[in-house]
This record gives structure tokens, C-alpha cells and sequence, in this order.
């Protein structure tokens, strides 16, 4: 369904991406896995066209994407769910969501979106008048990807859905998640967490220095040290603790 071949960009003069490529399955869920600064987040925003590519491709579904604006992207069906921290406080659970939906103009149909929502969370239909910035940093991840599947997406992006979250709400996301890919969506998730990732994934990337270095089977990642190693860094004592 994705396919990105060779993708080189950055950030004004500043390249981070040199040469990446992957690939996503329709139906699979493919984890992107790295440390801080090895251009994860930023092969995410060049591919939902928050960022030009430099060179290389983006395809989606079959059809070249790279270069398009983000809305158009988001209508072909690609939507990147940003972190809890980017919902906007002085609206309402509700009034978020509704965010999401700016590319659906029938009404019966944006109404739909949102009971698909509440049936992810009831948590925020029970919360839907409240204002974004009174809740927890899970229910703000809540409205974030409730916001994201409010255009009816084929594929969503996520970008670390589990930072700064407690481990009983990290666990909730990602059977969320999971959820949401047994119900037919394709998924592309960037996480530092590389276990929860490998758990819940089909297939696995390590990125470094812009490149990919190691891909495979999400299972057989799990046990690679040379995973834990391109991941983390430092001692085998100090990568063993952080997994």
C-alpha cells in the first residue's frame, strides 16, 4: 500500500533522511524503529506532505504522492496521527475530533465518524463537550487518533502514540491500535518503545543516519541483539533494562 524508495529531505539546509526505503502491506502493521534524531518523525511528515521530499519516491495505493499538499494526501486516504500534545486545549473533545473531518462535507457521514470514534472510546463520548486541555495525556492520544480515523483513512501514520504516557495507558493505545488493525486499516507506527512495537507488529525497520539498516519479520527483530544494539546503543546491561 506504501512504498518509499531512496527518499532524501530535511529541514531547510539540514538533510536527515539519506536514501530511505520501505514498504507497508495492505493490512500489515509495520513498525519504524530508531533513536532521537535518526529521522523517523521526519520520513513521516515527508510522507503525509507536511515536508518536500529532496529526491527518491512516495507511493501510495499505486499512485505517486510525494510532492502532493497534505490535504490531498489526506484524501487519498493517508493520515499521520500526531502525538496527545498537539490536541488544542481550548477546544472541546468534540470540536477536535470534528478537526478531522474537514475533508467530508456530508453530514450523515461526519456523524457516522464520530460514533466509530466513540465505539473506539467511550471514554470521550462521555467527555465530548469537556475542553482538550482538562484531560490526562491519554485521552489527549485518545482525541488525537480519534481524530485521525475521522476521515475515513485507509492507512494512518503514528508518531510515538506512546510518549510520556503511564504503562497501563501505553498498553490501552496499543490494543487500541490493534483494534484498529483487525478492522482493516494498514498501519505505519514510529515508537521508541521497541518491544510494545514488535508485539504489535507484522514487520519492522531500524532506521539510522537517515538510512535503514536492518529490516525483517517483527518476531525475529524481537530477538535480534543487533536490533537492540542499532536501537539503543551502550551496554548490553543498559539495553537489557531499557527492554
Amino acid at each position: 500500500m506504501l512504498e518509499i524508495n531512496d527518499l532524501v529531505g530535511g529541514y531547510g539546509s539540514v538533510q536527515i533522511l539519506n536514501g530511505a526505503s520501505l514498504r507497508v502491506g495492505r493490512g500489515q502493521i509495520v513498525a519504524l524503529l530508531g533513536g532521537n534524531g535518526t529521522g523517523k518523525s521526519t520520513l513521516l511528515k515527508t510522507t503525509s506532505g507536511l515536508l518536500r521530499p529532496w529526491s527518491g519516491s512516495i507511493t501510495f495505493d499505486g499512485e505517486r504522492i510525494d510532492g502532493l499538499r497534505p490535504d490531498r494526501i489526506v484524501r487519498r486516504g493517508l493520515v499521520q496521527v500526531t502525538q496527545g500534545k498537539e490536541a488544542f486545549p481550548a477546544m472541546t473533545v468534540e470540536e477536535n475530533l470534528s478537526l478531522g473531518a474537514h475533508v467530508e462535507r456530508d453530514r450523515a457521514k461526519r456523524a457516522a465518524g464520530l460514533e466509530r470514534v466513540y465505539s473506539y472510546f467511550p471514554t470521550l463520548k462521555e467527555k465530548r463537550h469537556q475542553l482538550s486541555g482538562t484531560l490526562s495525556g491519554g485521552q489527549l492520544q485518545m482525541v488525537c487518533i480519534g481524530r485521525g480515523l475521522m476521515s475515513s483513512p485507509r492507512m494512518i501514520m503514528f508518531d510515538e502514540p506512546s510518549a510520556a504516557l503511564a504503562p497501563q495507558v501505553v498498553l490501552d493505545i496499543f490494543r487500541i491500535i490493534h483494534r484498529i488493525s483487525r478492522d482493516g486499516m494498514t498501519v505505519l507506527i514510529v515508537e521508541q518503545n521497541v518491544r510494545m512495537a514488535l508485539l504489535l507488529a507484522h514487520y519492522g525497520y531500524v532506521i539510522r543516519d537517515g538510512l535503514i539498516h536492518i529490516e525483517g519479520p517483527a518476531e525475529r527483530l524481537l530477538h535480534d541483539d543487533n536490533v537492540r544494539l542499532s536501537y539503543l546503543g551502550g551496554t548490553v546491561a543498559n539495553r537489557e533494562a531499557q527492554l
